[in-house]
């Protein structure tokens, strides 16, 4: 076949592997599937083969598994001549019966979870003249999870592994993880997608890249011989060569992509999907914590964090400014009461990541608070059980400082300081008061029989179980 490099104004060019491999470290959360979109036709591929015609191998005599007519649909993916081949449809079904059985909550959940991105997602694949039915793709890459991690450090929709992201031009440090960001990663994954087309002149050879390395993909092609022009078949050539993982990818696409786009006829109709997210783009100047941005756009600490997974630790970077999205209609009002909040308002806490031989004492004068200050706002730290690498949060602003020592949180009951109650404050969130005090999110809305679309207002009580010591 002809392997063509990729377009040297790329930033892609010279990557070698797109994808990370393994099990997902975040599961998602249960959801429900986007309606199913037009397909699109994406130029050139192979057109199907009458049904009495051989399909000639590369290598001479005929493919096993002769394509259908019937196979051809709008889409070039889906209706590829090769994934009509019995061999092909067998390894499709495997993963359509996975899809319907043990693997059902999640699917339904990506299907849900889908509908916040598809609308976004098919502009971006219309604009690019690409196969509507790539839409699915994070389907298998990520359950459409943007804060999806596999084991080997791959993360966003469409796991991009970190040196990628840094390649594409994306952030990713340990406050900003721009990989995690749908609307900025979908156009560089659909252009890396499409490089890899032009390269191999075959959709399943180009999925199969993107999940192996287009690297790898060449040699293999090169030690069978298989140097004339690409088409789909040749994916079935090599395919014993190919990883496990690589071979499995492309029919477990083919199944994801066939359920999406009729989602009815395999038992799927009463996924509801998620609403699309409406946003206005805001910007902040320097650093600025979460919740400030909460408080100023009057909605909850919880939105945003949907609206911005890009951000890790709810903290924007000092020294530069930059864009957020808040609720759209919102942006007027952030602005303006963003302006009336003084700069050292603007981050209530920060992180610090214990070195050796520090102590609280130490991390205390570091940052100029109180070292009362410092133990109430970390109050599951036992000092002399710190550990070099853990994470103690550090009050910063003087409001954050004044109210803690106005005693909003106080010790109740004969517990050993086990069990407290906490004085929620204009501005709190069940998430911000839960990261605080260094519990969980579910526990704090167990202890306090509450769920996670609970309203909380200034002077509740909120009790919280800390671990001792």
């Amino acid at each position: 076949m002809t392997s063509r490099p990729l377009v040297p104004a790329m930033v892609l060019m010279g990557l070698t592997a797109l994808t990370g491999c393994g099990s997902l470290v975040e599961a998602p959360t249960p959801g429900t599937p986007a309606p199913a979109s037009e397909p699109r036709t994406h130029a050139p591929v192979p057109s199907p083969l009458p049904s009495d015609a051989p399909m000639a191998s590369p290598r001479g005599g005929t493919v096993p598994g002769k394509p259908s007519v019937e196979s051809s649909t709008a889409d070039p993916i889906l209706g590829s001549p090769w994934a009509s081949t019995p061999e092909m449809e067998a390894r499709v079904q495997e993963w359509v019966e996975s899809f319907q059985t043990r693997e059902d909550s999640l699917y339904r959940a990506s299907l849900a979870r889908m509908g916040r991105y598809h609308e976004m997602v098919r502009r971006e694949l219309h604009a690019a003249g690409l196969p509507q039915s790539l839409a699915y793709l994070p389907i298998v890459e990520s359950w459409y999870n943007p804060r999806a991690v596999s084991w080997v450090g791959a993360a966003g929709l469409w796991q991009f592994m970190p040196t990628t992201g840094r390649g594409m031009g994306l952030k990713v440090d340990r406050l900003v993880d721009e990989r995690r960001d749908p609307f900025l990663s979908t156009p560089l994954a659909l252009a890396y997608l499409s490089e890899l087309y032009e390269r191999f002149d075959s959709w399943f050879l180009a999925l199969a890249a993107y999940n192996g390395g287009p690297g790898r993909m060449d040699r293999i092609l090169r030690q069978h011989e298989l140097d004339q022009e690409g088409h789909d078949g040749l994916f079935l050539q090599v395919l014993q060569a190919l990883p496990r993982e690589t071979r499995d990818f492309v029919p477990r696409f083919l199944a994801a992509a066939r359920i999406g786009m009729n989602p009815e006829a395999y038992g799927f109709q009463d996924v509801i999907p998620d609403p699309e997210l409406r946003f206005d783009q805001v910007e902040v100047p320097d650093a600025t914590s979460l919740d400030v941005v909460a408080r100023a756009a009057s909605v909850e600490q919880e939105v945003l964090e949907d609206l911005n997974p890009q951000l890790l630790r709810g903290l924007t970077p000092a020294g530069v400014a930059t864009t957020l999205r808040v609720p759209q209609g919102v942006g007027g009002q952030f602005e303006q009461a963003y302006a009336l909040i003084p700069p050292e308002e603007r981050v209530t806490f920060l992180e610090h990541v214990v070195a050796a031989g520090e102590t609280l004492t130490h991390i205390a004068r570091r940052y100029g608070v109180p070292l009362a200050d410092l133990r109430a706002t970390n109050p599951t730290i036992v000092p002399r059980r710190m550990q070099i690498g853990q994470r103690v949060v550090v009050p910063k602003a003087p409001s954050v400082r004044s109210r803690l020592a106005g005693g909003s949180v106080g010790t109740t009951g004969d517990t050993g300081g086990r069990v407290v109650t906490y004085k929620v404050q204009s501005g709190d969130t069940l998430t911000a008061i839960a990261a605080r005090h260094r519990v969980g999110l579910s526990d704090l809305l167990e202890w306090n029989h509450l769920t996670q679309t609970s309203v909380i207002h200034p002077g509740d009580q909120v009790t919280i179980h800390l671990s001792g010591g």
